[in-house]
């Protein structure tokens, strides 16, 4: 009977850690999306990501198609200044 007692424990207590990582990881993924100067033009990129979305030569282009996916996953744009620094922020709200 002590057996069944300490297997349920173990159980008990590996559901509460697997419970708790879940809390802790559960900042959830940001959609929004940054039109970003990349090499001689512009780029989409998702925020948290290293990786660019796509590559345009016009800014306005790539403002496009970064609306399109922040309406897709009700995000915002963020549109950078070829200096860096935020121009603009658009929200596309649940």
């Amino acid at each position: 009977m002590s057996n069944v007692k300490s297997w349920l424990r173990t159980l008990v207590e590996l559901f509460e850690v697997l419970f708790n990582s879940a809390q802790r990881n559960n900042r959830g993924r940001t959609w929004h999306q940054h039109v970003v100067p990349y090499q001689e033009g512009w780029a989409v990129r998702r925020e948290g990501n290293q990786r660019i979305t796509s590559k345009h030569r016009k800014q306005s282009t790539a403002i496009n198609k970064a609306k399109c996916l922040a309406r897709k996953y009700k995000a915002d744009v963020i549109i950078h200044r070829k200096s860096g620094g935020i121009r603009d922020r658009i929200s596309y709200p649940d």
